[in-house]
């Protein structure tokens, strides 16, 4: 069934209504946006039915959702919390890390990670990542271990699962940030069942959504323990530093639809970027890896540009598309270091082209040729 856009939200949701007219879609004109969520009519029942029930607060919709998540990669329930970087911070207290402790993270990352590490007082230790796959180099966190070194947090970026492999035999223990990978999987075994701890993000431009929110998830039923007091600050009888990071069951009903359709986005991901490899192959641009150990699930289409990213953004919003660089700005800029070649190499090359779900075919083929006429 056709999408028609929200023309008053430029990245706005895509909402599945019957066809409109032509002369009407004629009128509507507009970029594509970068980014956007996939909400249906039974995203927007089971809204409905929470709303009208009047359980608006943490409830048994986050229960269900827990159980759903924990089910859908096999491990136990999670824990729902109101966002990626609140599940970070769970996380990171639920393993004892504080002051005089060190985690190492990636640099070419959002922010996220680094605020959750400044949370609990502990000390960020930055890595550098492989540029081919953007993601963390084990090499260079090997460098970077020491006695204090309690954690790496491993983002399996734009949707390719990290090495695994190299990573944990470092003995450390790893927390999984699969925000941008739920659902992939490395040898044939779905991410987020490998580290001592894993965290989701349901944020609105996510392989599935709540809104704002996230997850963590675990094996350890004494660290989960651990996390869900931590969740909440109310009506407890021993006093200790809680926080008020719930998800609410408005929230966890929208997940939980999004979730039953979340195979089904997940192979339209696949489709689109099995079309933009066919098309770009004899572009100058480097595409994704393709690794058999690993599956991609595609929260992001990032080629390598022979030029300047930010230039090769301008000229696709020329032709109606917009693109971005995947990353804002690497850590090690924001903290004022140097010496992190790879980072450096993607935050200049790294280029993020529109897939998504509701991307219609049309708009593909949009897509598609800005690309080819930027680099043709």
């Amino acid at each position: 069934m056709p999408v028609r856009l929200d023309p008053d939200v430029p990245d706005g949701p895509h909402f599945e209504a019957p066809k409109l007219p032509s002369r009407r879609v004629a009128q509507l004109p507009r970029p594509i946006p970068h980014s956007r969520p996939w909400i249906t009519p039974a995203d927007v029942r089971a809204v409905v039915r929470v709303l009208r029930r009047g359980a608006l607060v943490q409830g048994t919709e986050v229960e269900r959702l827990e159980a759903e998540v924990g089910a859908f990669i096999g491990v136990p329930p999670g824990i729902a919390v109101s966002s990626g970087t609140a599940a970070l911070h769970l996380a990171l207290l639920g393993l004892g890390i504080g002051p005089g402790d060190e985690v190492i993270l990636p640099s070419y990352v959002c922010v996220a990670p680094l605020h959750a590490v400044e949370y609990v007082g502990a000390t960020p230790r930055l890595a550098d990542i492989d540029p081919d796959t953007y993601n963390v180099d084990p090499a260079d966190v090997r460098r970077r271990c020491t006695r204090r070194t309690r954690a790496i947090i491993v983002p399996h970026l734009f949707g390719l699962p990290a090495d695994l492999d190299a990573l944990l035999r470092l003995g450390v223990p790893v927390i999984e940030d699969c925000a941008q990978a739920f659902g992939a999987r490395y040898r044939s075994r779905p991410v987020g069942t490998f580290g001592k701890v894993t965290i989701l993000s349901f944020y609105a431009t996510k392989l599935f959504t709540t809104g704002e929110g996230g997850m963590v998830l675990s094996r350890d039923s004494r660290l989960l323990a651990r996390i869900r007091d931590l969740r909440d600050y109310d009506e407890r009888r021993r006093h200790a530093i809680r926080f008020n990071y719930k998800l609410t069951d408005v929230q966890a009903a929208l997940g939980r639809t999004q979730l039953r359709r979340l195979p089904a986005m997940l192979k339209r991901r696949a489709a689109v970027a099995a079309r933009f490899r066919r098309h770009w192959a004899a572009l100058p641009v480097g595409l994704p890896i393709a690794d058999s150990r690993r599956t991609h699930v595609y929260h992001r289409f990032v080629v390598a540009c022979p030029t300047a990213a930010a230039s090769a953004a301008r000229r696709l919003a020329a032709f109606g598309v917009t693109a971005r660089l995947p990353v804002f700005q690497p850590i090690h800029r924001t903290l004022g270091l140097d010496g992190f070649r790879g980072s450096e190499q993607a935050f200049r090359h790294a280029l993020s082209v529109p897939i998504y779900p509701a991307l219609a075919p049309k708009e593909a083929e949009v897509v598609i040729r800005a690309l080819q006429r930027t680099f043709a």
